[in-house]
Parts: C-alpha cells; structure tokens; sequence
C-alpha cells in the first residue's frame, strides 16, 4: 500500500465580465468552454458527455433519494443539453456545470500527476480566455482559480478518490471528519472577510469553511456536507467506491496540492485496512471547522469527544505519525518515491506552521496570499475591511499571468514548483499513461469524428455503416492504459479496426 490510488480534481472557475455585473455567467461559460472545443477540432455534438449510467441520487449511506424531492442542482444526470459540455485529448472533461466553466481532470495515480493535470486545467482556461478575447466585438471575460466571490456566493473544487467498497462507510465518516476539519491548515486557499458574504473583518485559512453547514449529506451546493455521500462510482460498482470530497479549496502552489492529495490517499488508505483505532472525533465539527479557519495564528482548539482540547495542527501530526506507524507495520517500502515525498513534505510544512507560519509562503496557497496581504497592509495602512485588499484576493486568482499575483510570484520564483511548465504544456493535450483516461482521451484525438459521447466509464462511438451506437465500456480504471492499448490506436487505421482489435481476446 503507497500513496498511488486514482484520484482527481475538479475545478469550478469563478467568471466575469468587467463593468458588466449583469453578464449572463451560464451563456459565458459556454462560450469559454466551445471557443477552446472549436480551436482545438472538438465539436461538442461529437465529444458531448454520455449520462446514461450516471446517478447521482444513490446515497453511500444506502439509499436512493427520490427525484421529486431533489434540488434540481442535484441532477446532474439531467443537464442541460444545450450548454457545452466536451471530452478532452487528454482525457479531461470541460463543461458548463452551475453556470461555471468545469475542468475535471484525468484520472491520475499519483499526487505528483494531480499537480500536473490539475495546472493543464489552469493551461486551458487561460487559453480559453485568450481566444475569446480574440473575437471581434467580444466581451471581455475573466476566469478566477477561486472558490468565492465575496458576495456570498461559493463553487467548489472537488477532489475524486477510488476506494474498496468492502470499507464501511460509517468508518470513513468518522476517521475522516476530523482530518477535513483540520487539513485546512495546510490545504486552505486563503481569503479576506469572514462569514459567507465575507462582511466580518479579518484574513481566514479557507475560501470554502464558511458555506458548510452540516457533517454528512449528499448535497453539494446547498446545506453542503464536510463528508459527501454520492454513491457514483464510475467503476466496478461492487469493487470500488469513489469518495467525493465538495470540502477543499482551489489550489495554485503545487506543494498544498501534493499534499491535499496524497495525504487525504494515505488516510483513506489506513481506513481501508481498518488501522485506526482511536476515535478522535470533534465536538460539533462544522463550528470547529469554521472556528480553525478564522485563526490564521493556528491557536483555536477544538474539542474531542474524549475530552482533550487540541489544535488543528495537533491532530494533523496525530494523522501524520498514525500513517507513520501503519506504513512501517505494513513493511512498505518507505523509499517509494511518490509516498516518501509526501510524508517528507507533510512533516516538513507542519514543523514549519509550529515554529514559523510564514516560512511556508512559496509552499502554502493560504501563507502565501497572507504574506502579499500583509505587504499592502504595512506599506499603505490598510485594514482587513479595506475594500482594496478584497480586491487583491480576487486578483490573486486571476488565471492571466499578467493580472494573477500568484501567477507573479511563481515568475519571480517565491514559489516551490514541483512539476515543471514542459509537463504542464504536454498535459493540456496528453492523457496519463497509466490509467483509462488514456483510452478515453486518445480516442478523442484520433477518432473525434466517431465519437459520439464519452463518461469517465465508457466511449461510444458511431461507425459509418453501422446503425446502431457502439459503447466501448471501460469500468476499470486501470484498464485502458497505455502499455494496454497504446499499440492498438496508433495503428488502427480507423474506428471499425479500433473495434475489431479491441474485442480480441489478449
């Protein structure tokens, strides 16, 4: 057992129209979403998402929520089909979700990849910007890497774990409460105001603590839950469960997304093998979680159900040796190179947040983002109510390097880049090797014609000749790799021999 699981990030861009606040945000974000289908030969009508399997009313606790009594923003099965919505080459899905331009990231293996994947996402909505900026008479439209725009209104970004079904899901609950609640410490985003619509005054740890409001549910935009109970595996559904975590921030520094990522794999790794023993479950959690954001200091406690009152950065050290002792009983090879580099990373910022926060500013999103705040503070006397320093969060997320403050930092070199720009560039048009997302997004590029729809579990296509749609299931989500199939759509010469070759036995 190491780090490596599939996994992915989802990302809602906040969007706008400067000097235009009534700018319709849904036929914006369609229009970021087909400008860059269009410059890049995908016809939505020929990548278009496939719903047919999709049900995201099936609760993990063991129950279908009835679609009457369903919020419509729970349908996601029934979208809109007019709004753009496409599969990538590299095997990403972009769409209109919310009224945000979507980037779902190809499934990947490893933190590192997430990081790679998860920036390619970042590549293509600036290029999408760039082009609509390109046509005569155009709006000018921004695109934000945030989770808020301080007026009340929150979108998320997601992050997807596969994980054994066989695992109870009351044991996720409980082991995993408290590490969301105090994970924000490392993998917080940063934001200027407190509260919802952000009128309180003061600098917090996360964009998205403030809009949660219960422990466990299946919605996502309303009376939104720490632990998400959408059943929908696009897998093998009695073999893999994903876990669908609504409650982490949008990430720009490769080292808060390295470790969001893997040190949320770790523990769900040591809850699958049944490890953890001890109960350290927090008194009234969603209080905890808004009370360890609001004190970037890293002083709040909360309280356990056994009675101790700890910090944040307490219970992410007990998370740390916890994963510690399970790898050394396990006999892991602690030289695994993707594990290793988490756990190094994973120690090293939470000595750093004990000793010294802003030591951590080229590796934290939320350090980050305090340290260029606090500039502007000291130089021009501002308060935390100071309508200007809202005005630089928002900035900061500005996927236009020209206009993006973090982009500024990264090209002045304060940050600590674990990929480099030449794996980011490749990324944008390239699916990971080692997972089905090559398959989905290498059909894209070689056969777009002929596909007619795609999901993260098949690829259907249309073949001249045929009448009926061919579905090519991939419910196995480390089949379809390149080492599997890589082969076999290069030399294809067309889809029917795609087809041919694909239903040969190995």
């Amino acid at each position: 057992m190491t780090v490596r699981r599939i996994m992915g990030l989802e990302t809602e861009f906040g969007i706008s129209v400067p000097g235009d606040p009534m700018a319709n945000p849904m036929f914006l974000s369609g229009q970021v979403v087909s400008v860059y289908a269009a410059a890049n030969g995908i016809r939505s009508n020929q990548s278009s998402w496939d719903y047919a399997f999709e049900d995201p009313l099936r609760d993990a606790r063991g129950w279908q929520l009835d679609r009457q009594a369903a919020d419509p923003s729970q349908l996601t099965d029934a979208e809109d089909p007019t709004l753009a919505n496409v599969v990538l080459p590299n095997g990403a899905r972009y769409y209109v979700d919310h009224a945000h331009p979507e980037y779902s990231s190809p499934e990947v293996t490893t933190p590192r990849d997430a990081i790679v994947w998860d920036r390619a996402g970042d590549a293509i909505a600036l290029e999408s910007v760039r082009l609509l900026a390109e046509r005569p008479g155009q709006q000018p439209v921004n695109l934000y890497k945030n989770n808020a725009d301080g007026k009340g209104q929150s979108y998320g970004t997601h992050e997807n774990y596969l994980m054994s079904r066989r695992t109870p899901f009351p044991a996720i609950v409980k082991h995993l409460i408290p590490f969301f609640v105090t994970r924000q410490v490392v993998t917080g985003a940063g934001r200027v105001g407190i509260g919802v619509d952000s009128r309180g005054t003061g600098y917090q740890l996360s964009q998205r603590s403030d809009f949660f409001e219960t422990e466990v549910g299946l919605e996502t935009t309303l009376k939104r839950p720490i632990i998400n109970t959408r059943d929908e595996p696009h897998a093998v559904a009695d073999r893999y469960r994903r876990l669908h975590v609504i409650i982490g921030d949008a990430n720009h520094l490769d080292v808060a997304t390295l470790l969001k990522t893997g040190t949320t794999s770790l523990v769900l790794g040591m809850i699958e093998d049944g490890w953890l023993r001890d109960d350290w479950s927090v008194r009234r959690p969603v209080s905890a979680l808004q009370r360890v954001s609001h004190d970037p200091a890293l002083t709040a406690t909360v309280e356990l159900t056994d009675g101790r009152t700890v910090t944040a950065l307490d219970v992410q050290w007990m998370y740390l040796e916890a994963v510690r002792a399970w790898l050394d009983a396990r006999g892991d090879d602690p030289e695994e190179e993707a594990t290793a580099e988490v756990m190094s990373w994973w120690e090293q910022v939470l000595t750093r947040l004990g000793t010294d926060v802003m030591s951590c500013a080229g590796l934290l999103d939320w350090v980050a983002k305090l340290q260029l705040l606090e500039g502007y503070r000291q130089r021009d006397g501002l308060a935390w109510d100071d309508h200007r320093l809202a005005a630089i969060d928002i900035q900061w997320a500005d996927v236009r390097p020209e206009k993006g403050l973090v982009h500024r930092l990264r090209d002045r070199g304060r940050l600590v880049d674990l990929v480099t720009p030449e794996q980011v560039r490749e990324a944008r048009g390239t699916p990971p090797e080692d997972t089905r997302a090559w398959f989905r997004g290498s059909c894209v590029r070689r056969f777009s014609e002929h596909v007619f729809s795609a999901s993260w579990d098949s690829v259907v296509f249309d073949v001249p000749g045929r009448s009926n749609l061919q579905r090519v299931p991939i419910l196995e989500p480390e089949r379809g790799t390149r080492a599997q199939v890589g082969t076999l759509l290069e030399q294809s010469v067309d889809v029917e021999e795609l087809l041919r070759g694909l239903a040969t036995p190995d």
